[in-house]
């Protein structure tokens, strides 16, 4: 494992991020982002605030640019590139934290029940989505509430066009 310059990987966790890290072991999900960081070949490194980064994610789901297994940020640029993208990064750190208010694994679930909730409602896994809400959206590269259903154009975390979806051609 690696620790990248500018990382902040170096300084003293808070209480809070303590807390985090222990819960997410403890819960097992941290455990669980490493067997898959390693099954998925990634390139682990030490990132900010007790997180892991698994940087060169190229399985094919899910279909997002990074996501949260526990402790572990898998994501399908370098961790690098992640940790110059600040916003994306601290997001995907608040889905860390629903893991340890989820208890562990009930967060996957909980999620895939939100997201599939939101795509009624909105056309899009994210918009209507508590954990996205939470972990905020624009961050995320979902639309904001109160955008049209089938959105105006792709962005660049989360593409539609993966979903499976057709989208309505407006006359």
């Amino acid at each position: 494992m690696t620790v990248l310059p500018g990382s902040g990987g170096q300084g003293p966790l808070t209480a809070a991020q303590r807390l985090r890290q222990g819960a997410n072991l403890v819960n097992g999900t941290t455990l669980l982002g490493l067997a898959v960081a390693v099954a998925a070949r990634t390139d682990l490194a030490k990132g900010p605030r007790g997180l892991l980064i698994a940087g060169g994610y190229r399985w094919r789901l899910p279909f997002a640019g990074a996501f949260a297994l526990g402790n572990v940020v898998l994501c399908r640029s370098t961790a690098g590139e992640l940790l110059a993208r600040r916003e994306l990064l601290r997001h995907e750190e608040r889905h860390c934290s629903q893991y340890a208010w989820c208890l562990g694994v009930p967060f996957l679930p909980l999620y895939l029940l939100a997201a599939g909730w939101s795509v009624l409602r909105t056309g899009n896994p994210g918009t209507a989505n508590v954990f996205e809400r939470h972990a905020g959206l624009a961050a995320g590269g979902y639309p904001a509430k109160g955008s049209l259903r089938h959105g105006s154009a792709p962005h660049e975390v989360r593409d539609p066009r993966l979903w499976g979806r057709r989208r309505r051609r407006t006359p």
